[in-house]
Formats: C-alpha cells, structure tokens, sequence
C-alpha cells in the first residue's frame, strides 16, 4: 500500500500548472460554441459538418479518458501529463490552421486525444501532490471550481476571440499556454514513477470503444434522431461492449477501472449527479447562446459578454468554497449548488419571443453561477473522496468521464425535445420554443441530479461525520446498562 502523499515542494506553482492546463483544455470545450457562425462561414461547412467540429473532440476525448487514466498509473503521471500536453498544444496549432473542414474536424479529434491525457493525469498529480485534509481540499475545490468557470469562460473568450480576430484565435492561444506548462510541468511536477503491473488490454478496449459508440450514438441524434438505425446500433453496441468490460473488471486480476471504487456511496452518487448536471449544463450553454444571438439579436462579441453575469458570480462563489468546505460537510453546498441551478434554470426555461435581457436571461444567470460555484468543487472532491493512490488515476478517470458522456446525453436529450416543437410562426418563435423546451429537459436532469445528491451522498456523509464524532462508551457505562 503506498503511503499517502506529504506536501510536495512548491505547491503553488504545483496547483498553478495543474489548473491552467485543466483550464485550457476545459476552455476548449466551450469556446467553440460563439465561434461556430464564423467557423461556418469561413471553412463552408454544412449543418452537420459544423456539429462535428465540436463533437470530434468531445467522442474522443470521452472514449478515451479510462485509457489515458490508466496510462498515468502505469507509465508515471508528470511523464503522460506532458505527453498529452504536447499532443493537445500541436492539435490547437493545427486547427487555427485549418484549409478546410475536414482537417478542423480531425485536429478536434487529435485535440481529444491530449485533452483524455491530460484531464485525469491533472486530477491524479494533485491528489498525489496533496496530503489528504484541508490542503487536499483546498487544492480539490479549486480544481473543481475551475471546471465550472472554464466552461463559462470559455463563451465569454470565445465570442470575444472571434469578433475582433478570428476563430482561430481561439485555437492559436493554447499554443503559448501550451508550451510554457510543457517547461514548467518537468521542473515542478513531481513524478509518481512507473507501475509494475499489466496493462488491462481487453478491458481498456472495451470501454474505449463501448464508451467511444456510445458517445458517438448520442451525438448522432442530433441530425438523424433516436431511431436511426445508426444510433441505435451504436447505442447498443456500446451498453453490449461496457457490460462485456464491467464482466472484464471483475475478473482480471489487475484491471483498468477497480469496480471497488462504486462502493462507496459517495463516490458512486458524485458520478451519477454530475452526470446529470452537466447534461443540463450542456443543453444551457448550446441554447442559451442560440437565444441571444438569433432572438436577441446579439453579435458573437455581445453573446459572449452576454455570459458575464453568470461567470462572475460563478467566480466569487467558486473562490469562497475551500472555506465553506472546511466548516461545513460538503455535501451542503453541493446540494443547495444543485437547487440553486434549477431554480436558475427553471426560470430561464421561461424565455420567449417578447423575452428582455435583464429579466429573462441575465438574473437566472446569476442564479445558475451561483449554483456552478457551489456544486463544481464538492463533485469533484466527493468523486474522489477515499479512493487509494493506487487508485487515483482510476478514480479521476471516472470524474471525467461521467462528465464527458453526461455532456454527450444531455446535448442529445436536450437536442431531441427541442425538435419536438411544431414549426409553427416565425423562425425567431420557432428557436425561443425550442430554447425553451430544451432547458425544460436540462430542468428535470437537475431535478434528477438534485435527488441523487440527496439520497446518496447527502445521507453517507453526514453518518460518516457523526460516526467519527461520537465518543467511544466507557466499560463503565456498558457495564450500568447491562445492569
């Protein structure tokens, strides 16, 4: 069993490295989505060839994060971490090149392949960089809080980006980034060394490619629907191949994802709620920056500051959970973060043609930032929370992974009720219906997310608190009791 880890040296340029590189390849995620006219414009690329240019790198990358989790723990976590840097800054450099859209497609799906890297190496280095307590905490809420304001963020740069450049600008940026954690990971990363057990062949194939069809089934129903005969057969392909890989890891003796980490309550209870969070974040950001744009009338520029409400609030709250986290289980902000977005959301599902900025988009808003900055950091922290260093990559893997595909579903769900609206009136009416049905279904996620947290985490950590405070009885006291 290996001992936990003791404060490494430096830390905070340890934490530094870790959240930017985290930032940058979440910023991707996101800052594509005010781009996207532009982009089409530019590259003249149909409907479905757009999609894919935002799709390529999510299938990738979320195909692929159990692999790269697990590459960590075998070959050493600074050495993959680096490696998956590399790939991820040459990818960036290559689509802000881009001739056409086939070569932007299939840079998004290189930049995939270093973001798998990259995500659960960054989790793992930090638990093995950070005692287990308050420093761990603190480092794990930041962590968290930074996926929250990356992806909100991202639109803001995004939108930015393209109106006074270009949208390669927002692919051009990483570069730099890239190259300066690339010199510096080496100099303060400590290594984690290299594993000596075998490498989970037919497991890590299994949930690559049942993941990988999976992934790939959902964004399908974007342009062909839930009845297609490509979807369906790549949604069952990939439920056949991952119960073929959970029958894999109970087997072998050394296998890529140890079914012991869903255990625990907590852990298993943070995959499944952000899960479905993001699933109805997802359907926020795509739809929310369509409602500005195309109803409100606003340039990409203006979408994305349009953003700003929700990033700054999701800022403040985010910063203030490490002491939050300290004085209260965590469990609380992670539950009033999840009623807090609904509420937001809810109200937002509300917009219409006659909808005004302030009102309708701008105060919900405030109330979905302030439910990120609560809910962001204890998912993270609980969907790692007791898991062993050997298990560390394993366990970051599954955080990013159930964020990944959670994002896949519920762009498909949210996609899928918004085509059920008639094509009746105007084109403007039209897409403020859709928008609106679409964050309905990102409402009832939350709804379903909000009743995970509370059945399953909300309970196992407050008994695990009272168990660790009640005091031991006396021989005494029994003794008077069996009297």
């Amino acid at each position: 069993m290996k001992p936990e880890p003791t404060t490494a040296p430096h830390p905070a340029a340890i934490l530094a490295i870790i959240l930017v590189s985290y930032f940058m390849i979440l910023l991707d995620n996101s800052v594509i989505f005010t781009a996207l006219p532009s982009l089409q414009a530019d590259l003249r690329l149909s409907t479905g060839e757009l999609s894919w240019v935002q799709d390529a790198y999510t299938l990738v990358f979320g195909g692929l994060l159990l692999l790269g989790a697990r590459a960590g723990d075998l070959l050493g976590r600074r050495r993959v971490f680096v490696v998956g840097l590399v790939v991820f800054s040459i990818a960036s450099l290559l689509i802000g090149l881009a001739p056409a859209g086939w070569w932007a497609i299939a840079g998004r799906a290189v930049q995939g392949i270093g973001a798998a890297i990259v995500a659960p190496a960054s989790l793992s280095l930090l638990t093995a960089s950070f005692p287990e307590g308050r420093e761990r905490n603190r480092a794990v809420a930041l962590y968290g809080a930074t996926a929250g304001i990356g992806a909100s963020l991202g639109l803001v740069i995004g939108g930015a980006l393209a109106h006074w450049i270009s949208w390669r600008a927002g692919f051009f940026v990483n570069v730099p980034i890239g190259a300066a954690m690339i010199a510096l990971a080496p100099r303060f990363l400590p290594e984690t060394g290299r594993a000596t057990g075998r490498f989970d062949v037919f497991g890590a194939l299994s949930a690559t490619l049942g993941v990988g069809a999976l992934v790939f089934g959902i964004i399908n129903t974007v342009d062909a629907g839930w009845t297609s005969p490509v979807t369906v057969t790549a949604v069952s392909a990939g439920v056949v191949l991952l119960a073929m890989f959970v029958l894999i890891e109970r087997r072998v003796a050394q296998p890529i994802l140890p079914l012991r980490l869903f255990a625990s309550r907590r852990r298993t209870g943070a995959y499944v709620a952000r899960f479905l969070y993001l699933g109805a974040m997802i359907a926020f950001f795509f739809f929310t920056t369509q409602f500005l744009q195309e109803v409100l009338g606003f340039d990409p520029l203006q979408a994305g500051l349009g953003f700003l409400p929700m990033t700054a609030v999701n800022f403040a709250v985010a910063m203030s959970i490490p002491k939050l986290m300290g004085k209260m289980p965590g469990s609380i902000p992670l539950v009033t973060g999840i009623l807090v977005t609904l509420a937001g959301m809810f109200w937002l599902s509300r917009v219409g043609v006659d909808s005004g900025y302030l009102a309708g988009v701008a105060l919900p808003m405030v109330l979905i930032g302030a439910g990120q900055g609560l809910a962001f950091a204890p998912l993270t922290s609980f969907g790692i929370v007791g898991a062993p260093a050997a298990d560390a990559g394993a366990a970051s893997g599954l955080v990013n992974t159930f964020h990944q595909v959670g994002t896949c579903l519920g762009l498909g769900i949210a996609v899928a009720a918004a085509a059920t609206v008639p094509t009746a009136g105007s084109a403007v009416a039209y897409l403020a219906a859709q928008v609106s049905a679409a964050l309905t279904t990102g409402s009832i996620l939350l709804l379903l997310a909000l009743a995970v947290a509370a059945a399953l985490i909300l309970p196992a950590e407050l008994a695990g608190r009272r168990k660790r405070t009640l005091p031991a009885a006396r021989p005494v006291e029994l003794a008077e009791i069996a009297s």
